[in-house]
C-alpha cells in the first residue's frame, strides 16, 4: 500500500521525495545476502550507509556498495563513529565524492553523528552543532542525530538542518521511546511555524510496536537498524517494520479518540428495549 492510497502528503526531505516513510540501516547483519533480502522486504527507498573505509569492506574483501542496487535505493551517508565535528565534516566530505563518483542522488545530503562517548553512544549536543553549522555552509542537507532535548533539537534547525532526528533510545538498545512526552514537544517546537518541517525518530527502535508509537506521536518518519538486523529473523521483522510504520501513520492521520477516565457505551442508548 502506497501513502498515495491512505490519501497522505508527500514525505519531503529537503530536495527528496520519499514513498516510504522508513529508512533502515546496512549494518549488523551476518551476511551482505541476508541484508539484501531485509532491505527489500522493509519496503524503503532510502538506505543509510556508514561512510568510513573499513565499515563498507567485510573480511572477505567485499564492498558493501556491490550488494545494494544503487539505482533502486539512495544511499543516505553516515557519520557513524566520528566522537567530533572534525572527523564529522571529513567523513560527510567522503561520502559525498563516493556517491558522486557513484553517481547516487544521495551525494547531496549526510546523516550526521558525533558522538559524546562510546560507552552510551549518546549525541554531543555542541559537536552535532558544529558540524551541521559547517556542513550547511558547505551545501549538504544535513539530517541530524540528536537527543530527545527540544532545545537542542530546535537550536539544530535554525543552524539550517534538513530534518532533526531525536533518539527514541540509545543506540541499538531496542528499548523503544523512552520518553514520548519529549518527542512530542520537539515536534511542536520543529513544526511551529513550519508544519512541514520532518522530524525522524532515529535510534533505539526494537520492534514494530516502537516503530507505530513513533508515527502515531506525529513523527514523519523511523530510521532503524538494530531493530531489523539484531532480530531472529531479520526478513520477516524487516516486513513487520513496514507494516507497522504505514499502520502508525495512518492511525495518526486518523486522529484517535481522547482517553476518558470513564467508560463510554458504544452502543446507542435511544430506542432501548425497556422493561414493561
Amino acid at each position: 500500500m502506497s501513502t498515495a492510497t491512505i490519501n497522505d502528503k508527500p514525505f519531503n526531505l529537503g530536495s527528496h521525495t520519499l514513498a516510504s516513510r522508513l529508512i533502515v540501516g546496512t549494518g549488523k547483519y551476518s551476511s551482505f545476502e541476508l541484508m539484501q533480502d531485509s532491505l527489500e522486504a522493509s519496503g524503503s527507498e532510502v538506505i543509510t550507509v556508514a561512510v568510513r573505509r573499513e565499515r563498507l569492506i567485510d573480511s572477505e574483501g567485499r564492498n558493501l556498495l556491490d550488494y545494494i542496487d544503487l539505482d533502486r535505493y539512495t544511499i543516505l551517508p553516515n557519520t557513524a563513529g566520528c566522537f567530533n565535528s572534525e572527523d564529522a565534516v571529513r567523513v560527510a566530505r567522503l561520502g559525498r565524492e563516493i556517491l558522486e563518483g557513484l553517481e547516487n542522488p544521495g551525494a547531496n545530503w549526510i546523516k550526521i553523528e558525533v558522538l559524546g562517548d562510546k560507552r552510551t553512544l549518546l549525541p554531543d549536543p555542541i559537536g552535532t552543532l558544529e558540524a551541521t553549522e559547517q556542513l550547511v555552509k558547505e551545501g549538504f542537507q544535513v539530517l541530524c542525530y540528536t537527543t530527545d532535548d527540544p532545545i537542542t533539537a530546535k537550536r539544530l534547525k535554525e543552524a539550517g538542518a534538513t530534518s532533526v532526528m531525536p533518539a527514541g533510545s540509545p543506540i541499538g538498545s531496542g528499548q523503544g521511546i523512552l520518553n514520548p512526552n519529549n518527542i512530542r514537544i520537539c515536534i511542536e517546537y520543529l513544526k511551529e511555524n513550519d508544519p512541514e518541517y520532518p522530524v525522524i525518530v532515529d535510534a533505539g527502535v526494537g520492534c514494530a510496536s516502537d516503530v507505530a508509537m513513533a508515527m502515531e506521536l506525529g513523527c514523519d518518519g523511523v530510521l532503524l537498524n538494530t531493530g531489523i538486523a539484531g532480530a531472529k529473523d531479520p526478513v520477516t521483522m524487516a516486513h513487520a517494520m513496514r507494516h507497522a510504520c504505514l499502520a502508525g501513520r495512518m492511525s495518526y492521520l486518523s486522529g484517535r479518540i481522547p482517553k476518558k477516565l470513564y467508560a463510554t457505551a458504544s452502543s446507542p442508548e435511544q430506542g432501548v428495549i425497556s422493561q414493561s
